[in-house]
C-alpha cells in the first residue's frame, strides 16, 4: 500500500514510523487541485489568449499575421506552417480564399485554361494557418494591431507579435485623359473572365454588323504595355479571336487587329535582347501590329488618340503598363522608395524589430546588385516569402539563425501561344517548340498546387476547339481600372469596403521614374505615387495622406478623386458619393449605390445611380433613369450622350419623356442582380460596345 501511495502522490513514510501529517491547506496550495480552484474564483490568468476577431482561445503563443496571399505571402505562409508545426498562432489575412497563379491568366482570358485551374485553395494547401477573409484598413504600428474589413462589411482587429505584409500590387495609372473611364487592367480574375467575354461579345457583334466602319471598330484590340503581361496577352489574343472568326467570318477582308504599343524602344524592354527579339518576330508573324515608341495620349469612348497622332477606333483598351505597390504601404509613415518599403536585407523594416516587407510592396537591396533593388517579378516574390517566413521564425526562436535575401538569375520565360515561346533557363536562349516546352514545364513545376488539371487542358486545347460563349459573369462597371483590389470583382449594393487608393488616373497615380524606366507605354506623363502630384495636369492636387502617427490608413475617397483630370471624378462602379448632373455638354456616368443626382450648372459629370432615385432637374429634358445592364440615359443638355452605364450601352440624346420599365421589371436597387434587364424601347442601332 505505501509502495502504492508513494507511486501516486508520496512521499509517504514507510509502515512502522511516524507520519508527519501536512496541513490540508498547504497541499492545496501546491496541487492541481488548487490550480484548477484559481482558475475557477478568477485569482489565477489561465494561459491562453482569445484572438482579438472572435477566434476560439489558444494556448500563448506568438502571433504572425500576413497580410495578403499572392506569391511572397502564400511562401510566407507555407513556409512558417512547416516551420513552427503549431508552435506559433499563424493568420493570413486575404480578399479571396485562394492563391492566384498570375502568369497563366492571358490564358484563361484567351479561354485555354479554365479560371479554377490557375487558383490554389488557401485552406487546403495551409495547414495551421488560419484564413482571415478581409482587405487590411488600417495599421496601428504602435500598438501592434491589424484593423481589417470583411466580405460582407463587418470590421475586425487582429493583434500581432510579428507582421508581415505581403500585400502585392496594382494597376498602375498615369494621367492620361480617358484612361480610368475606357480602359481596363489585367491583374486579378475578374478582368481576365470579363476581358474573354467582352473580346468575345466584339467579334460576335463585328460579324452581325453591316456596317464595315463598325465591324473594324469592333474587330480593334489595343494593347498598352509591351512587357511580361502585355505581350503575352496580345500574343493569346490574336489566336482567340482568329479561331473566333473561323467560325463567325467577318466581312470579306476583314480580320481580327491587335495594337501592342509601348513607348519602349523594343518589346519585353527589361528582358534579354534575345527574348525580346523572338517575342517581335512571332508577334508579326501572327499580325500583332507592334508599334514602339508609341502610345495613348487620349481615350475616348469611339477608341484612343495615340502620342503620334494617330486615332484608332476601337471598343477595347487593355491596360498592361505595370504594376505598382498595394497603397496600403503608402501610409505608413516609413522610409519608401519608389512607393516601395524599404526593408533590409533580412527584409526587415528598420526600427520595427516586428514588421517584415517581402514581394512588390518591399524595396529590397540587391546584395548582387549594389544600389540597387529587386525587382517587382513573380521569382523574386515567391524567394522572399522563403527567407521572410525563416527570418521571422528566427526572431521568435523558433528556427536557426536570420538569412540576408540573396538570389541566382534562373531566367525567364514567355508564354506567346500555341507552340511558341520565348525562354532563356539559365541563360540558354531558346525560342519555338523547344521554348513552348520548357515553358510550360517550369509553369507546372512553379504551382503549388492543380498541375494535373492545367496539364489536361492543355491536352484538351490542343486537339479540341475553344469554346467562345460569353458567360456574363463580370460587367464592365465591376472590373473599374482605378481601384486598389483587382482581384475583387465589384457587386451592387455591397457593404462599404475599403476606400479607393490613389491607383488613379490622375496626377499621383504613378512614379515619375515609372514612366521612363523598363518602359511603360505611358508616353511622357510623369506622376508619383506616394509622394508629389504630377505638375500641370487640370485640377492637380495631392492625393497623399501621411499621418506621421505610426499608424497606416487608408485615405477616403472623397481626397483620392481630387486629382483627377477634370473637375469632379467620372466613375461606373459603386461609390460612397454621388456625381452631379452635367449642363453644357458633360458626360454622365453611371454610378451604384448612393443618392439620385441632381442638375447643377458648371458642366460636371452626371451620376446616375441606379441604386436610387433618377436623376432630376435636367435642364431641357426628362429625368435620367440608369438601370445595371439596361436603359440608356436621355435627355442629357448639351448634345453629348450619357457614357459607362454599368453593363449597358451609350445614351442617345432623344426629346420627349424617358419611358418607364415594364411592369414585371424589378425596380434597380441594391439587392438587384447586375444581370441583363429587359428593354422598353426599341433597340438603338447607333449604340457602341459596352464601356
Amino acid at each position: 500500500m505505501g509502495e502504492c501511495l508513494r507511486d501516486i502522490g508520496g512521499p509517504y513514510p514507510a509502515p512502522g514510523t511516524r507520519a508527519r501529517v501536512r496541513k490540508p491547506a498547504a497541499f492545496g496550495r501546491e496541487g492541481p487541485g488548487a490550480r484548477l480552484g484559481a482558475l475557477a474564483r478568477g485569482t489565477r490568468k489561465a494561459p491562453e489568449l482569445r484572438d482579438s476577431a472572435g477566434g476560439e482561445p489558444t494556448v500563448s503563443r506568438p502571433r504572425i499575421v500576413i497580410v495578403g496571399a499572392g506569391f511572397a505571402g502564400y511562401r510566407t505562409a507555407r513556409t512558417l506552417s512547416r516551420m513552427t508545426r503549431g508552435r506559433a498562432h499563424i493568420t493570413l489575412l486575404n480578399p479571396t480564399d485562394y492563391f492566384l497563379y498570375l502568369p497563366l491568366l492571358p490564358q484563361v482570358a484567351a479561354g485555354v485554361l479554365e479560371p479554377r485551374r490557375v487558383t490554389v485553395s488557401l485552406s487546403d494547401t495551409l495547414p495551421n494557418v488560419r484564413l482571415v477573409l478581409g482587405e487590411a484598413d488600417r495599421i496601428d504600428l504602435d500598438g501592434q494591431t491589424l484593423h481589417y474589413t470583411g466580405p460582407e462589411g463587418e470590421g475586425g482587429t487582429l493583434a500581432y507579435d510579428r507582421l508581415v505584409l505581403a500585400a502585392g500590387s496594382v494597376n498602375k495609372l498615369l494621367p492620361i485623359p480617358g484612361v480610368a473611364e475606357y480602359a481596363h487592367g489585367f491583374r486579378g480574375l475578374p478582368e481576365a473572365l470579363y476581358l474573354r467575354d467582352h473580346v468575345t461579345r466584339q467579334v460576335e457583334l463585328a460579324a452581325a454588323a453591316d456596317d464595315p466602319k463598325s465591324c473594324a471598330a469592333r474587330c480593334t484590340f489595343v494593347v498598352v504595355g509591351a512587357g511580361y503581361t502585355g505581350t503575352e496577352v496580345a500574343a493569346h489574343g490574336q489566336m482567340f479571336t482568329d479561331a473566333q472568326v473561323r467560325k463567325h467570318p467577318l466581312r470579306q477582308g476583314m480580320r481580327p487587329r491587335w495594337m501592342l504599343l509601348d513607348v519602349a524602344p523594343r518589346v519585353l524592354p527589361e528582358m534579354d535582347e534575345k527574348l525580346s527579339t523572338t517575342a517581335d518576330r512571332v508577334l508579326r508573324q501572327r499580325g500583332v501590329d507592334v508599334r514602339m515608341g508609341t502610345s495613348v495620349k487620349e481615350a475616348t469612348p469611339d477608341g484612343v488618340v495615340l502620342t503620334d497622332g494617330e486615332f484608332v477606333e476601337t471598343r477595347t483598351l487593355v491596360w498592361c503598363v505595370g504594376v505598382r505597390p498595394d497603397p496600403l504601404v503608402e501610409s505608413l509613415g516609413l522610409p519608401m522608395e519608389k512607393g516601395r518599403l524599404l526593408v533590409d536585407p533580412h527584409l526587415q523594416v528598420p526600427g520595427r524589430p516586428e514588421l517584415f516587407a517581402c514581394g512588390d510592396v518591399a524595396a529590397v537591396p540587391d546584395l548582387d546588385k549594389p544600389g540597387s533593388y529587386t525587382p517587382m517579378t513573380a521569382q523574386h516574390a515567391w524567394r522572399h516569402g522563403k527567407v521572410a517566413a525563416e527570418n521571422v521564425a528566427a526572431s521568435l526562436g523558433l528556427g536557426g539563425a536570420r538569412k540576408p535575401y540573396r538570389h541566382r538569375d534562373l531566367g525567364f520565360v514567355v508564354d506567346l501561344g500555341g507552340a511558341k515561346a520565348a525562354a532563356n533557363p539559365l541563360g540558354v536562349p531558346l525560342s519555338g517548340v523547344p521554348a513552348g516546352a520548357v515553358t510550360r514545364g517550369y509553369h507546372l513545376a512553379a504551382m503549388p498546387g492543380n498541375r494535373v488539371r492545367v496539364a489536361a487542358d492543355w491536352l484538351l486545347d490542343a486537339v479540341l476547339p475553344r469554346q467562345a460563349v460569353q458567360l456574363g459573369l463580370v460587367r464592365s462597371w465591376s472590373v473599374p481600372l482605378d481601384t486598389s483590389s483587382p482581384e475583387l470583382a465589384r457587386v451592387p449594393g455591397g457593404p462599404e469596403r475599403r476606400q479607393e487608393e490613389s491607383a488613379r488616373s490622375g496626377p499621383g497615380a504613378a512614379i515619375a521614374a515609372d514612366t521612363h524606366d523598363g518602359g511603360t507605354g505611358a508616353g511622357s506623363s510623369q506622376g508619383r505615387a506616394g509622394e508629389e502630384p504630377a505638375k500641370g495636369q487640370p485640377g492637380s492636387r495631392a492625393t497623399q495622406d501621411r499621418p506621421g502617427s505610426g499608424t497606416a490608413q487608408r485615405r477616403s475617397e472623397e481626397e483620392l478623386a481630387k486629382g483627377r483630370p477634370g473637375a469632379e471624378p467620372a466613375r461606373n462602379w459603386p461609390t460612397d458619393e454621388p456625381a452631379k448632373g452635367p449642363v453644357g455638354g458633360g458626360s454622365a456616368k453611371g454610378h451604384l449605390g448612393g443618392e439620385p443626382a441632381k442638375g447643377r450648372s458648371g458642366g460636371e459629370p452626371a451620376g446616375n445611380q441606379p441604386g436610387g432615385e433618377p436623376a432630376k432637374s435636367q435642364p431641357g429634358g426628362e429625368p435620367a433613369r440608369n438601370q445595371p445592364g439596361g436603359e440608356p440615359a436621355k435627355g442629357q443638355p448639351g448634345g453629348e450622350p450619357a457614357r459607362n452605364q454599368p453593363g449597358g450601352e451609350p445614351a442617345k440624346k432623344q426629346p420627349g419623356p424617358t419611358p418607364q420599365p415594364p411592369a414585371d421589371q424589378p425596380p434597380p436597387g441594391p439587392d438587384t442582380a447586375p444581370g441583363p434587364v429587359k428593354r422598353s424601347d426599341a433597340p438603338d442601332d447607333s449604340a457602341k460596345g459596352d464601356s
